[in-house]
């Protein structure tokens, strides 16, 4: 089985660098795909991020464990005898994709970070008017952070933030700029937006 990853993985590598590269740049690398998170009960994510969020469920699959070897720890650097029970991911919107995590593991730890820590994060979801995200939050009993908040100055000037939680802590955002920010004006590079669907 690793001999066919790493042949998959040399596979892969030599078709991106047939694409479009430019320099310090992973080779062929497009945007963001998806970004991971592993969650304590699938059914209360899965209905959180379908029901009260808003994407939509595209997948689902696992096991995967190795009982004999160091696959899982070889793959993905978690405890050899790791089991990812279940794997789904979820289309949100016009944004990327999320991929929920099922684990157990002997070393498993509920981490509930915040933002402030290390390795802590947040998922930020564009939404058309905040303050109706807000409204309809409060309706489904989400807990929400003060807010929104309007920025007003620098170059983030013109969006509005409003921080809120997964019912296990994960933390999220809304976040809204209809006319754009500050920092476009003048800018080489311009972050990639959501609020405009691409043709």
């Amino acid at each position: 089985m690793k001999n066919a990853i790493r042949n998959a993985t040399l596979a892969t590598a030599v078709l991106a660098s047939i694409g479009t590269a430019s320099a310090d740049s992973i080779p062929g690398m497009r945007g963001h795909d998806h970004t991971g998170v592993t969650v304590p009960d699938m059914k209360q994510a899965i209905d959180f991020f379908t029901e009260v969020v808003g994407c939509k469920k595209a997948m689902s699959f696992g096991p995967f464990a190795d009982d004999k070897g160091t696959f899982m720890q070889d793959l993905l650097g978690v405890d050899p005898k790791a089991v990812i029970e279940e794997i789904t991911l979820v289309r949100c919107g016009h944004g990327s994709n999320i991929e929920l995590f099922k684990y157990t593991a002997p070393d498993q730890r509920d981490l509930q970070a915040r933002n402030s820590d290390i390795g802590g994060f947040h998922i930020a979801f564009y939404v058309d008017d905040i303050t109706a995200a807000k409204a309809y939050l409060d309706e489904k009993g989400v807990k929400t952070r003060m807010g929104p908040l309007p920025v007003t100055e620098g170059p983030a000037a013109g969006q509005t933030i409003l921080y809120f939680q997964a019912p296990w802590g994960l933390q999220l955002e809304a976040i809204s700029y209809p006319d754009g920010m500050a920092y476009e004006k003048d800018a080489e590079t311009v972050l990639w937006s959501p609020k405009t669907p691409e043709k």
